[in-house]
This record gives structure tokens, sequence and C-alpha cells, in this order.
């Protein structure tokens, strides 16, 4: 993961409430979530502990501010899919669509690959649609008439598509082209024909 200095950033006109939250990215992948303290994110940035209060009010709304982009990426998908025709380029395009926007978060995926145990207990009620949007995709995925074969592709595919989130961490200098390119033909390979009808 690329390092970045949170204080630098506010003083070249970026937002406070962005770098906080680089800084708690930074510190959460690299310490865990539960072992780093709100003290040591303010301090990173360069402000004291009340003024990250005005930004976010506990370490749960911070943590939010990581992972919120992934979820809501989800949702979107598992929406707009509903308008969308199912064939083998539809079956594509849907994949890179959700593929990209998986990728521009990879910097978050360190994070959620060293801490899932405390990122889930800590926002256990944020997020109570994601399963539901998850499963939409995959059903998507599967076809108009799928069978089992078909459904479990499609959860393979979408397994793949999630190596997206720790690229970072197997293969930090990889860019994200080359992440997206790779794992799109994988997924669609993991379809097997479904993506070709």
């Amino acid at each position: 993961m690329p390092s970045r200095s949170p204080a630098a950033a506010v003083s070249a006109g970026g937002s406070t409430k962005d770098a906080i939250r680089d800084a708690a990215l930074d510190l959460f992948a690299a310490k865990g979530f539960e072992q780093t303290s709100l003290r040591e994110v303010a301090d990173v940035v360069g402000i004291t502990k009340a003024s990250l209060y005005y930004h976010y009010a506990s370490k749960q709304d911070l943590l939010g501010a990581i992972i919120d982009p992934i979820i809501e990426h989800m949702r979107a998908m598992a929406t707009e899919i509903e308008t969308v025709v199912w064939s083998g380029a539809s079956v594509r395009t849907v994949l890179r669509d959700y593929l990209r926007g998986i990728v521009r978060h990879r910097h978050a995926g360190v994070l959620l690959l060293r801490d899932a145990v405390a990122i889930i207990n800590a926002l256990n009620d944020r997020y109570p649609d994601w399963i539901a949007s998850s499963n939409r995709i995959r059903e998507w995925l599967a076809g108009p008439a799928p069978t089992d074969e078909s459904t479990l592709r499609a959860a393979a595919a979408l397994e793949v598509i999630t190596v997206a989130l720790v690229s970072s961490e197997y293969v930090p200098g990889a860019s994200e082209e080359l992440v997206e390119h790779l794992l799109l033909d994988c997924a669609v390979t993991v379809l097997g024909g479904l993506a070709d009808r």
C-alpha cells in the first residue's frame, strides 16, 4: 500500500476528513482496528482528538467511512442489474463494472484481510442488507433459468472478483489495470460458457 502523509495532504489543500480516514486506514491495516487509538490517528494527521471527533463521532464511524464505499458499490450494482437483460455480453459487462468498483477500494483490502472479525463486530448492524445485495448479484449472474451448476459458478466468479480487495496485499506493485484484466478473465473462465451465451 502506498505511503501517504495525511498532514501533508491537508496542508496541500486536502480535506481534513479525508486525511483522518486515510490515516485511520493505514493504522488499522498496520496495527489492527482494536489496537489503534483515535489519539494515534489524530497525531498522524496533526490535529487534536477533539478535532477528530468533530469529523467522526466514533472509531466505528471512522471505520464505516472506510468500508461504506465498498458496500455502496455492491448495493448500486445489485440495483442496476435489475434493469439489465441477461446475456453473455451483459454478464461480462456486469462483472467488469463490479470489479472496477472493487479495484477502486482495494486499499481497504489489507484491513479487511487482517482484521475481519473486529470489523464485523464493530459494524454488525451497519450493513444489514449487504448479504442480500450479494445474493441478488449472484442470482443474476447464474442466469434466467439457473441450475445448481450455474449458481455455483456464479458464486465462485464473485469470489474471484473479491480477490481484488486483497490484491494489494498479495501483489503490492500490481497496477489496477492488471488486477482488473486478470481477475475479469478468471471470473469469466469460472463462469464457463455462461458468459458466452
